[in-house]
């Protein structure tokens, strides 16, 4: 596989609310504008990579807005920054435009839904290693939980993308408690669903898409691990063929790491933690990983080794 995408032109940009879209009961879409420097260093932005925005001087929405499980939170103080991935970078002569799904939360979450267009933002990115794109393989699974979702929208898009197009098969698995904690817009019609294109933001892309949902409310009953595991069961490719990615909760990644190892099957995983500064200063979100050759261990950053690891180095 090609070497982990990362960048060393981070830096600290003003970005521009182009919009910011409610597609759900608690999830937005926000669009930001980066021009000059911002510009230059977002545009070349890669999937699982991820920056950090300030909101500790956005506003509250109003009382009747805020969701009664976040009624006592909502007062706390915004003291540090909120990583996120981008579902899409796109380039409009000399801006750069990174699109964001995010789910109101808690409270830095909460405030975000009051940013419209014209507002300004810091950000601090790009940040970390994104995910490695495959130059041998001929499928490529992309397995999401919750809102795990936003970094493989974005990888789903490079790999369809005119260079990797003929070369490699996408299919995405995407899985949650209930049908409306999937954080998707809407569903396609019944015949697009039984050619297998459940997920629209998938489908734009040409990708064959699973639901799953644990309580059975939409798509696959069960754990979309489960429906990973069935789905490889029946495929004849050698596992050399075969790479996954994934993110979302770290119980499914662990779930997914399991498959891969039983399978042989090489595996990236997209973790997550409590990332403050994003540069591997604070050292608050450290990840347990094997050496290789040794039963010894190591700690690594998230946000500076990561948030994308191989699967196999991971102590879950």
């Amino acid at each position: 596989m090609s070497e982990r995408c990362s960048s060393s032109d981070k830096g600290m940009f003003e970005a521009i609310v182009s919009s910011n879209r409610q597609i759900g009961q608690r999830f937005y879409r926000l669009i930001l504008e980066f021009s000059g420097d911002g510009a230059i260093a977002f545009v070349n932005f890669q999937p699982g990579q991820f920056a950090e925005l300030d909101l500790s001087g956005t506003a509250l929405p109003s009382a009747e807005a805020i969701p009664e499980d976040l009624h006592d939170a909502a007062e706390r103080k915004i003291l540090l920054r909120r990583p996120f991935s981008f579902t899409d970078v796109t380039t409009n002569r000399d801006k750069t435009f990174a699109e964001l799904l995010y789910c109101v939360a808690g409270p830095a979450t909460l405030r975000m839904t009051t940013l419209s267009a014209g507002d300004s933002v810091s950000v601090i990115g790009p940040l970390g290693n994104g995910f490695s794109v495959p130059d041998d393989k001929k499928i490529a699974l992309l397995v999401t939980g919750g809102m795990g979702v936003p970094p493989l929208l974005h990888l789903a898009k490079v790999l369809t993308a005119d260079l990797h197009a003929t070369m490699i098969e996408v299919i995405a698995f995407a899985g949650a408690k209930t049908e409306t904690e999937l954080p998707f817009e809407g569903r396609l019609d019944e015949i697009s669903q039984q050619l297998g294109f459940s997920i629209p933001e998938f489908a734009m892309y040409g990708i064959e898409s699973l639901l799953a949902t644990d309580d059975g409310s939409a798509g696959y009953h069960g754990f979309i691990t489960d429906c990973l595991a069935e789905r490889l069961g029946q495929s004849d490719l050698a596992s050399e063929d075969i790479v996954i990615y994934s993110c979302g909760p770290e119980v499914m990644l662990a779930k997914v790491a399991e498959i891969a190892k039983d399978k042989n099957i090489d595996c990236q995983v997209s973790m997550e933690r409590r990332m403050a500064c994003g540069i591997g200063l604070c050292q608050s979100c450290a990840v347990e990983c094997r050496l290789n050759g040794s039963n010894e261990t190591v700690y690594k950053m998230c946000c500076k080794d990561g948030p994308v690891f191989d699967s196999r180095e991971v102590i879950f």
